[in-house]
């Protein structure tokens, strides 16, 4: 990989008067990071031939090739390596302006955007109203997905997580902890109090290879040893709907399968699925009003809905029974 090398006199800044349409260094930026038209089209929502005109024109100001193009990436050259720097800092910059012109401009009406998984977003939907109750001027943008959001670009205002990014730009404050524990529907009502290896032998229903970090699916995998469960899928929303339909059994969190009246939970609480739950937020966002009070209101859900959420809402269960009963194999 080439390094970047910092720009001097005679290079970038030598430019900036030849430089009419500063939104061609944002495609620029976007088609080296990215090394496809494909790939920064996509991020940037516009057409390959937009990307390759922009790129275009932005070489004929300059009066410089700034990419090579191979059959499957494009590849800045030592020219446009020099720019990346300084076209990086540019959109660094812009990016804290805006930032912080939503912190100075005292206004707490408009949108806040708030980046949760596909299982939070049924808890969070589920009690919206509480949030919004006494703040209806708020407009909400709710964005399901199992990455992380980049919080300096704006990708979202919000994020929730069960893990803290490495960035120095985030504040992460704790607002709760998620319980976990197998779920099935309720014809599987006869294994909802014996030990855990009781249910090995039935149906499984789980994440794909690509989502095994996903709680319970470490526990999920020692359990059922070589073999692994029948369904699987990427998505927590999906899992609990085939649960429901009687598919097989999951891991599941008890917010969302202790309120289902066709699911019953077969075993104790799994401890080593237990989450916390961070709220993020970029530190030059924290103080907009808009903001501090999702942010608040957002603190406020996670303490009075703890029970929901840490899974003693229900009556627990009895402890295992030390009997082994004669199991229904899957097919």
């Amino acid at each position: 990989m080439n390094e970047i090398v910092h720009p001097n006199t005679e290079t970038f800044w030598q430019y900036i008067p030849m430089i009419s349409d500063w939104d061609n260094l944002r495609v620029f930026l976007a088609l080296a990071e990215e090394g496809t038209l494909s790939g920064a089209a996509k991020r940037l929502r516009v057409s390959h031939p937009t990307i390759a005109r922009r790129i275009k024109a932005l070489e004929s100001e300059l009066g410089t090739r700034l990419f090579d193009q191979y059959p499957d990436r494009f590849q800045p050259t030592e020219k446009a390596l020099e720019l990346l720097h300084d076209v990086k800092a540019m959109e660094a910059a812009s990016l804290a302006f805006q930032r912080r012109n939503d912190g100075l401009s005292g206004d707490h009406l408009g949108t806040v955007r708030i980046s949760i998984d596909e299982t939070l977003a049924e808890f969070m939907t589920r009690h919206l109203t509480e949030v919004r109750e006494n703040h209806r001027c708020i407009e909400f943008e709710i964005t399901v997905t199992h990455m992380s959001a980049n919080l300096s670009k704006r990708e979202a205002d919000l994020m929730i997580r069960s893990r803290v990014p490495d960035h120095a730009s985030l504040i992460g404050r704790k607002i709760g902890v998620v319980a976990h524990a197998v779920y099935g529907e309720t014809r599987f009502s006869d294994y909802a109090e014996r030990r855990p290896e009781d249910l090995k032998e039935l149906p499984w229903i789980g994440f794909d290879d690509d989502h095994q970090y996903m709680p319970g699916q470490a526990w999920q995998s020692r359990l059922l040893g070589n073999r692994k469960s029948e369904l699987r899928t990427n998505n927590g929303v999906v899992l609990a709907n085939a649960i429901r339909s009687g598919n097989g059994i999951g891991v599941l969190p008890c917010f969302l399968g202790d309120i289902d009246p066709h699911l019953i939970r077969l075993s104790p609480i799994l401890e080593e699925a237990t989450t916390a739950q961070w709220l993020l937020v970029h530190e030059d966002l924290r103080g907009v009003p808009k903001i501090r009070i999702v942010m608040d209101e957002l603190i406020r859900l996670f303490h009075d809905r703890r029970a929901e959420l840490e899974g003693y809402s229900v009556k627990p269960l009895a402890a295992p029974s030390a009997s082994r009963p004669t199991l229904v194999k899957s097919a």
